[in-house]
């Protein structure tokens, strides 16, 4: 007879109190209306969008607002790892995990969000990462960390690779917020994010499996394809 104490414990249903459903059809479209109103924000291929399944989704990283922009752009929910300091601020810290986000500690190899991580995927939900670890003061695409590399290779999950332009126009981004001032003709007009065609790692020509700096790349390559040149 089994002992029940050394039974294992049931997976976390990483959904349970989130955001989902009609809550997250009605918060999307109220929110989708005002970042249009306001951002004058566009959305490209959303037919690249999967309907369900694992998925991990990555993008290039300009303002604080990002992982708000793509959640509402995103017809289906998406599950951001957050950085843990926005855990504990009041309020922010609530809402983010409503919406589905998950702590990681950038300055390691956090085992837990990567193990955290892979459990959303096995649920079949969708997993964000900004693989750049931080915002990019200069708009181009900086050194991608491989974390994300090795999330997507442990969960066997299609990448979906995500462009975002524009949102560093946008106030309130702190420390990372541009100073550079831009003649009227230079500044982009409103938010624009892409949604690019979902892909699987493939193995190597020499039959191996990708390091997770290589995968990082290949999939930030994806992303970098979409955005115009000053962004890469």
């Amino acid at each position: 007879m089994s002992n029940p104490a050394q039974a294992p414990k049931p997976p976390v249903d990483v959904m349970a109190g989130k955001l989902r459903g009609r809550g997250f059809t009605v918060a999307r479209t109220v929110l989708l209306i005002l970042c249009r109103m306001l951002f004058g924000m566009k959305i490209h291929g959303l037919n690249h969008v999967p309907p369900g399944g694992p998925l991990v989704v990555v993008s290039n990283h300009l303002h604080n607002a990002d992982p708000l922009l793509v959640c509402v752009a995103c017809p289906r929910p998406v599950h951001f790892m957050a950085k843990k300091e926005l855990m504990s601020v009041p309020l922010i810290g609530r809402i983010i995990r409503f919406g589905g986000g998950f702590p990681v500690d950038r300055g390691k190899a956090d085992r837990q969000a990567i193990q955290l991580a892979a459990e959303h995927l096995r649920q079949g939900v969708a997993v964000g990462m900004f693989p750049e670890g931080t915002r990019s003061v200069s708009r181009a695409i900086e050194r991608a960390l491989p974390g994300a590399g090795l999330i997507a290779l442990r969960g066997n999950a299609p990448i979906l690779p995500v462009a975002i332009v524009g949102s560093e126009d946008l106030p309130f981004n702190g420390a990372k917020q541009l100073r550079k001032k831009r003649r009227q003709a230079e500044r982009r007009r409103g938010v624009t994010i892409t949604f690019g065609e979902p892909f699987m790692l493939e193995l190597k020509p020499d039959g191996k499996r990708m390091t997770p700096d290589e995968a990082i790349n290949v999939a930030m390559g994806r992303v970098a394809a979409m955005l115009p040149e000053e962004y890469r």
